[in-house]
């Protein structure tokens, strides 16, 4: 069995990759970071170590980046630095700018593991691999804004266009502006193949329409909460398809998830989620999903 390779952002996680909290986050200008306070390392790792504990209950196999470095408060944040795809990774470059110098973390992590390195995104271009959603093999989604450029954009069809991926890009909204985080991954996320939970008065028309086209149904987000929450309540993980981490709280959204038959599995998050512009994706590279 091989011990990479992601197609969709549901299929049943096996292996991921996650960072436990630096001493950065708690020694860095939180306002450097756009942070909402500072924060305390003991609860940050309450945080991290119950999302540990919830994807390990479930079977999945957790590997971690060693590395503290004192400078990368967003390491944690593992997600963003580099794209699986079916065929090995892909290192992003960030439009974070303080976030530049993860991609040569996650390249060791990638060599000591003997997994393929298919490229990286170079000067000029930027991609944040929050701002990429498989919706199959064939399909990736991408949302252009303040992480992700055009230049970013076409870097990564040249480097897929080799499997046969067919890359779509959409427009992002400004939203909190140019220093707060908005992926496209922090306006919808996958539950299943066929389901997606997302807030819709934010979604790109062409999105909404191109779910229609497949056939994949929407479970909208409260908006009140998407706002409360700093688009956390959005931001879940599916560890199988309908059986999705969240971050606790939320009760509506997290109401009209169950009635479309999802299993949740909320862990706290205050510290280290809700401060700190991340939830359960960001935190977690899934590098391995599979039947």
């Amino acid at each position: 069995m091989s011990n990479f390779g992601t197609a969709d952002m549901v299929s049943p996680l096996r292996r991921v990759l996650m960072k436990m909290p630096g001493s950065a986050m708690e020694t860095e200008d939180w306002q450097q970071w756009n942070y909402s306070g500072p924060l305390n390392g003991d609860l940050l790792r309450r945080d991290h170590a119950a999302l540990v504990s919830v994807i390990e209950n479930f079977g999945a196999e957790v590997l971690f980046l060693k590395d503290d470095s004192p400078d990368l408060a967003d390491a944690v944040f593992t997600h963003d630095v580099s794209l699986m795809t079916p065929h090995g990774a892909i290192l992003c470059r960030m439009g974070k700018e303080l976030r530049r110098g993860e991609q040569d973390l996650h390249a060791a992590f990638y060599r000591e593991q003997q997994i393929s390195v298919l490229g990286s995104i170079q000067s000029p271009g930027t991609v944040e691999a929050g701002d990429c959603v498989w919706l199959d093999a064939q399909t990736l989604l991408v949302g252009l804004g303040f992480r992700t450029n055009p230049s970013g954009l076409s870097q990564l069809e040249q480097l897929l266009a080799p499997q046969g991926v067919s890359v779509h890009g959409f427009d992002l909204p400004v939203y909190g502006g140019s220093a707060a985080c908005l992926h496209l991954m922090s306006l919808i996320s996958m539950l299943d193949h066929n389901l997606v939970l997302a807030c819709e008065s934010m979604l790109p028309v062409r999105l909404l329409k191109l779910f229609a086209k497949r056939q994949i149904e929407t479970v909208a987000a409260c908006e009140d909460e998407f706002r409360s929450s700093g688009t956390l309540s959005t931001n879940v993980l599916a560890l199988a398809p309908r059986h999705c981490v969240i971050v606790d709280g939320f009760a509506e959204t997290r109401g009209r998830m169950e009635a479309s038959g999802c299993t949740l599995y909320p862990f706290s998050g205050d510290e280290l989620c809700l401060k700190a512009e991340g939830g359960p994706t960001c935190l977690t590279r899934p590098l391995l999903r599979q039947d």
